[in-house]
């Protein structure tokens, strides 16, 4: 089943993006509530062990409406300025009991008593259902609640806003003054790919959430829900980025609250996508791993190449070999102590360099002194 909305590609005027504190504070209650699935928010999740007990035990009883579900009535207009949290507040309260009973109850009933496209609610006052949600409101919040929910729709909505109000004064409020610079630049960039890429390009972004096709001219959600939407001239969608949806897109389809999608901002969206190696680095590395250089140096050794036969030229061009030859004749050899001449002469190194005697000359020639080279010998 699927929620879908039709809007012209080129429909960017009937387009109003807006966030909100009031509803920011209610999804970073679902985060609360759900901490497992959420893990860029853990750090939220373990400053707020500070909570008063109170605070959690009030969590905790409306657990059941923020768990799975999010009360529509918390979309924020998409037209007019954007109201801080005590205007949000005051908003709030005037709002219609009958819907915010809907509201509360939707998340215990499902499938919708009978059944349907719409939510209709004055299914709500049949006695089979009264039962139903009497029993559920007890088992995941208490007694107190489900008369509320039942009876007093306006004293539901009272409680539900006093425990945010608490929640606002003891945590909330510094954490909305930390992420409201981050909400308006998500703004601004969303605002900026639809003016670039139109906004089926900006959505693209949502996937798999969201997944769109541009040449239908429609974009649509997987929901235990089946409906279509069409957004007219007189229409305008809501686009609403936040801090704590994500790994989630919210969407409303019924009125008479706003029709739109909430989406995680893009600085929390790049915050959670894993870390990517560049581009050039993953071509490294795969070179490296590649199977056919692995295999080049076990060919090699298996089959090493023939090595071509010695040439006596190359041979006797080599330092030494003169030299070896030299000693096997048995001459004596002596390493020059001035190279080419060149700078003062130096003493060799003791024990590196030996004077070898020159042997006897064959009728009686006088004997060279030991370390007294030739003037054949003797270095240039």
């Amino acid at each position: 089943m699927t929620i879908v909305f039709r809007v012209p590609a080129g429909g960017a005027e009937r387009v109003g993006f807006a966030y909100s504190p009031a509803m920011e504070a209610v999804l970073s209650l679902h985060v609360l509530v759900e901490p497992k699935h959420h893990p860029v928010q853990h750090g939220w999740v373990r400053a707020m062990r500070k909570l008063s007990p109170a605070l959690k035990r009030e969590i905790e009883a409306f657990s059941y409406a923020v768990r799975s579900y999010f009360p529509e009535f918390l979309f924020p207009r998409p037209t007019g300025g954007l109201a801080d949290f005590v205007s949000e507040l005051a908003a709030l309260r005037e709002a219609d009991p009958e819907l915010v009973r809907l509201e509360f109850a939707i998340p215990l009933l499902s499938p919708w008593p009978g059944g349907g496209e719409g939510r209709d609610p004055h299914a709500l006052r049949e006695p089979d259902v009264r039962a139903l949600l009497r029993e559920r409101v007890t088992r995941e919040s208490d007694e107190a609640m489900a008369a509320m929910l039942l009876d007093d729709p306006r004293a539901l909505l009272e409680r539900f806003l006093s425990m945010l109000e608490c929640y606002w004064r003891e945590a909330f409020e510094e954490e909305w003054a930390r992420i409201e610079p981050e909400l308006a630049a998500g703004v601004s960039e969303a605002g900026h790919q639809i003016e670039q890429r139109g906004l089926y390009g900006m959505l693209r972004g949502l996937w798999p959430e969201v997944r769109s096709d541009r040449q239908a001219e429609r974009f649509w959600l997987e929901r235990p829900h089946d409906h279509e939407v069409a957004i007219g001239p007189d229409d305008t969608l809501l686009l609403a980025p936040s801090a704590y949806v994500w790994p989630h897109v919210r969407v409303n389809c019924d009125g008479p609250w706003p029709l739109g999608l909430v989406f995680p901002v893009s600085s929390i969206a790049r915050e959670a996508r894993p870390r990517i190696p560049p581009a050039q680095l993953v071509g490294m590395l795969r070179a490296l791993a590649d199977d056919t250089r692995l295999r080049a140096p076990r060919a090699r050794r298996r089959h090493p190449p023939a090595r071509p036969p010695a040439d006596r030229r190359t041979a006797a061009q080599h330092p030494g070999v003169g030299s070896a030859r030299r000693r096997q004749r048995g001459r004596p050899v002596q390493a020059p102590a001035r190279p080419c001449g060149r700078g003062p002469a130096r003493t060799p190194p003791r024990g590196l360099l030996r004077p070898v005697p020159a042997p006897a000359r064959a009728g009686g020639g006088s004997r060279s002194q030991p370390g007294e080279l030739s003037a054949r010998r003797r270095p240039h």
